[in-house]
């Protein structure tokens, strides 16, 4: 049964995708004790990357703020994996976003804004985070962004 999170991405018209497997050695998320750390997620819908490229040449930045929006939704999927609730989110401590930039592109902070958007949309005032949005040369497979994100769950 879902609860007041999945139905919120619902009344959004999303669904939480299927957590998206690790593509070499890690898991897509751990828990610390009250904390849950994502690993970067690609926007990955269906198994594959929708577009590759760098943002600022063969990706616009509004479709990077879209994918980075696909990447948060993965992230709340991992964070489920693991959380078993998305209603255990007591509040989303930190996001941390990568663009695989053109050399003259500067809008990092735009493009993560789609993951961040979607954040505060789903869970409220618990979605308000600390973020870095870093400019990077390259991502794996190819991906023109990839987000991670730190959450704190509440007891039970």
């Amino acid at each position: 049964m879902a609860g007041a999170v999945e139905a919120m991405l619902a009344e959004l018209g999303l669904a939480l995708p299927d957590v998206v497997p690790p593509l070499a050695s890690y898991q897509p998320a751990v828990q610390s004790g009250v904390y849950v750390y994502t690993s970067g997620q690609l926007p990955m819908v269906d198994g594959k990357l929708a577009v590759t490229g760098k943002v600022g040449a063969e990706v616009t930045p509004d479709e990077a703020k879209e994918l980075a929006k696909t990447c948060a939704l993965n992230a709340l999927a991992a964070v489920k994996s693991v959380a078993g609730d998305l209603d255990r989110i007591a509040r989303v401590v930190k996001v941390v976003g990568f663009v695989a930039s053109a050399t003259d592109f500067t809008g990092q902070p735009a493009v993560i804004n789609g993951a961040s958007e979607l954040l505060g949309a789903v869970l409220g005032d618990k979605g308000v985070h600390a973020r870095s949005a870093v400019g990077v040369a390259v991502l794996p497979l190819d991906a023109p962004v990839e987000v991670e994100v730190q959450v704190e769950l509440t007891g039970a």
